[in-house]
C-alpha cells in the first residue's frame, strides 16, 4: 500500500477551552504509567517486609514495570493503526486497572510481578496513543506545540506521585497506592470512554467509505501485519534521526536520575531530603522546557527546537563536568543548576522530536510512536544499571554517561537533516 502525501483531514478541537479541555483529559490519561512508575516507591520498604524478601527482588519490580512498558509499545502502536486508537486505548486502560488490583491483593512476589506487567502492558497504552491522536488532529509544527504542553502536565505525576504514595503508606499501608491507582484509573477510564472520539483519519476514511475493516492494513494484528509497518520506519533515516535523538537526550536525564542520588548522598554525605529539596528543580526546568516547546514550536520549527534543544543539553552537561568533574566544586548547585538546564533542554527536544517521528510516515504513526517509545524506555533501561553498577567511589561515571549521550543525541539529529 502506498503512503498518502500527508495526512487525511481530521477535526481537531476549534476553541480554545475545547483543546484545554481535550489536553486535559490526555494528561490524566497519559500519567496513569508514571503514576504507576513513582507512587510506590516510598513503600518499597514495607513492601518487602510485607512478602517476605529483600529490598533488591522488590526493586526488581521497577525494573519489570519499565521493560514491559518499552515492549508493549511495540505492539500498540500498531495495533491502533490497524483496529483505531479509542478501542486499543480503553483495552489498555482496563488492563490497567485490572493489574492495579493484582498488585493491590498480591500475597507473593510473583503476582505482584505479573500486576506489575499487567499494569505496564495496560499503561504504555496511554503514553503512546495521546501522542498519536495529537498528531492525528494537527500538523506537525501545531502536533509539537499540543505535546509540549500534553508533556509538561504529565511532568506533574512524578513529582506528586511519591509524596502521595508516603501519605497513603503511612496511612493505610502500601496496599492503598495500588487501591488509589485502581479508582483513579477507573474514572479517566470512563471519561475517556465518554469524551474521546477515535481520530484514526485513515480508518475514520475507510469508515465513511464503508469499506471492510481487512481494506485497510497499514499495520496488521498479526505478526506479519505488525512487521510490514516497522518496515515503513526502519528503512527511514529521518525516523531513526528523530527516534534516537529522542533516546540519546532522555538517556541524559536517566543517567542522572540513577546516580545523583548516591553521589550526593554517599559521596558528599548530604540527607536524602536536602537531595528531595535540591531535585524538585529537575522538574521544575522540564516544565519550563516543555511550556516553551507548547508556546514556541509552532512558530520556530520542530527541526529548529530540536537543535537548539540539544546543543543547549550538551552545554548544559559541559558545564557539570567541568565545574564539579575538573574543577572540583562539590557542591550540589553545580549539579542541580547544569541539571535544570538539561531538563529545560529535554523539554525542547523531545516534544518536537516525537512529534517527528510520527509524522514520517502519518499512515502508521501508532507504530511510529509505539517503536520510538520504545526505543526511549529500552535505552533508559540500558543506562540506569549501567550507572549504578560503574559508580564506586567518583562521579565520573555518571558525568562520563550524560556526557556521552548529550553527544550522540547531537550527532542523530543530523539524520534529520
Amino acid at each position: 500500500m502506498t503512503a498518502p502525501a500527508a495526512s487525511p483531514p481530521a477535526t481537531a478541537p476549534q476553541s480554545a477551552a475545547a483543546r484545554r479541555r481535550f489536553i486535559l483529559l490526555l494528561v490524566a490519561v497519559a500519567a496513569i504509567s508514571p503514576l504507576g512508575i513513582n507512587i510506590y516507591l516510598p513503600s518499597m520498604p514495607a513492601m518487602a517486609r510485607s512478602l517476605g524478601v529483600d529490598y533488591a527482588t522488590i526493586q526488581v519490580t521497577l525494573s519489570v514495570y519499565l521493560a514491559a512498558v518499552a515492549l508493549g509499545q511495540l505492539v500498540v502502536g500498531p495495533l491502533s493503526d490497524r483496529f483505531g486508537r479509542r478501542p486499543v486505548l480503553l483495552a489498555g486502560m482496563c488492563m490497567y486497572v485490572l493489574g492495579s488490583l493484582v498488585c493491590g491483593l498480591a500475597e507473593s512476589i510473583f503476582w505482584l510481578n505479573i500486576g506489575r506487567v499487567i499494569q505496564a502492558l495496560g499503561g504504555c497504552s496511554g503514553i503512546t496513543l495521546t501522542r498519536t491522536m495529537v498528531r492525528d488532529l494537527y500538523d506537525r509544527n501545531q502536533s509539537a506545540s499540543m505535546i509540549g504542553y500534553l508533556t509538561m502536565g504529565m511532568s506533574v505525576a512524578p513529582m506528586v506521585a511519591p509524596v502521595l504514595g508516603g501519605l497513603l503508606e503511612a496511612t493505610y499501608g502500601w496496599r492503598s497506592s495500588f487501591f488509589f491507582l485502581v479508582g483513579f484509573a477507573a474514572l479517566v477510564t470512563a471519561l475517556a470512554g465518554v469524551k474521546l472520539r477515535e481520530t484514526n483519519p485513515y480508518l475514520l476514511q475507510r469508515q465513511a467509505a464503508d469499506e471492510p475493516r481487512s481494506a485497510y492494513a497499514p499495520a496488521g494484528a498479526t505478526a506479519m501485519g505488525l512487521l510490514r509497518g516497522y518496515g515503513k520506519l526502519i528503512c527511514s533515516g529521518t525516523f531513526w534521526g528523530y527516534a534516537l535523538t529522542t533516546s540519546f537526550a532522555s538517556g541524559v536525564f536517566f543517567a542522572f536520575v540513577a546516580g545523583a542520588a548516591y553521589v550526593m548522598i554517599e559521596l558528599m554525605g548530604r540527607s536524602p531530603f536536602e537531595y528531595g529539596v535540591y531535585f524538585g528543580s529537575v522538574s521544575l526546568g522540564y516544565i519550563a522546557g516543555n511550556f516553551l516547546s507548547g508556546r514556541y514550536a509552532a512558530r520556530v520549527g520542530p527541526d529548529r527546537m530540536i537543535a537548539f534543544g540539544s546543543l543547549c543539553n550538551l552545554v548544559f552537561v559541559l558545564i557539570m563536568v567541568v565545574g564539579f568533574g575538573l574543577l572540583g566544586v562539590h557542591h550540589p548547585l553545580m549539579l542541580f543548576l547544569p541539571m535544570m538546564g538539561v531538563a529545560m533542554s529535554n523539554g525542547l527536544v523531545l516534544p518536537s522530536a516525537i512529534a517527528g517521528a510520527v509524522s514520517v510516515r502519518p499512515d502508521a504513526a501508532g507504530a511510529a510512536s509505539g517503536l520510538a517509545g520504545s526505543l526511549q524506555m529500552g535505552f533508559a533501561a540500558l543506562v540506569a544499571p549501567l550507572v549504578g553498577w560503574l559508580l564506586v567511589d567518583s562521579a565520573w561515571p555518571l558525568l562520563g554517561v550524560m556526557l556521552v549521550s548529550s553527544i550522540l543525541s547531537v550527532i542523530t539529529y543530523r539524520l534529520i537533516r
